[in-house]
């Protein structure tokens, strides 16, 4: 099994800049490095990325959570919400691992978890995710592209 490693934060970064604090719930992959480079735009890291195991979400950011639409993910979004407390609210991108629809138990605990999330922003199935060496390069497929806008505007509305 191979994993994306988390980049250091540049020491430029500043609590007030980031905007969303991406929380890998079952492990960093090029799923999830993909999702912070969608969310990052342009930005080189200060709009969007993902913390690093046991680090506090800056103040400002928005937390993210990013799971697969396995029911092992949405088990685990279930075990991270449980000890969620009194932090803001999280968005969960919920990415999808496979060209079909999560199972039935999958998307009934989601739903049921929704009530405790900020919202739900569903990308779809990206094979060529299963291709790339890294997010840069997978940024630069057109459907990834719009999968990318489209996380964006969810999670952003205008603001991003």
């Amino acid at each position: 099994m191979s994993t994306y490693q988390v980049p250091a934060a540049p020491a430029s970064h500043t609590a007030g800049a980031l905007r969303y604090a991406l929380i890998p719930v079952h492990g960093i992959g090029i799923a999830v490095a993909t999702v912070a480079r969608m969310l990052d735009g342009d930005a080189d890291g200060e709009r969007a990325r993902v913390l690093s195991p046991g680090e506090t979400i800056p103040y400002g950011a928005q937390p993210v959570l990013v799971a697969e639409t396995t029911l092992y993910g949405a088990t685990c979004v279930e075990q991270v919400l449980a000890r969620w407390g009194s932090l803001p609210r999280p968005w969960l991108v919920w990415i999808a691992d496979a060209p079909a629809r999560p199972v039935a138990d999958a998307r009934y605990l989601v739903r049921a978890l929704e009530g405790r999330l900020a919202g739900v922003a569903r990308v779809p199935y990206l094979p060529v995710l299963r291709a790339v060496k890294g997010p840069d390069e997978a940024l630069e497929h057109k459907d990834v592209l719009s999968a990318a806008e489209k996380l964006r505007r969810t999670i952003g509305g205008s603001r991003a």
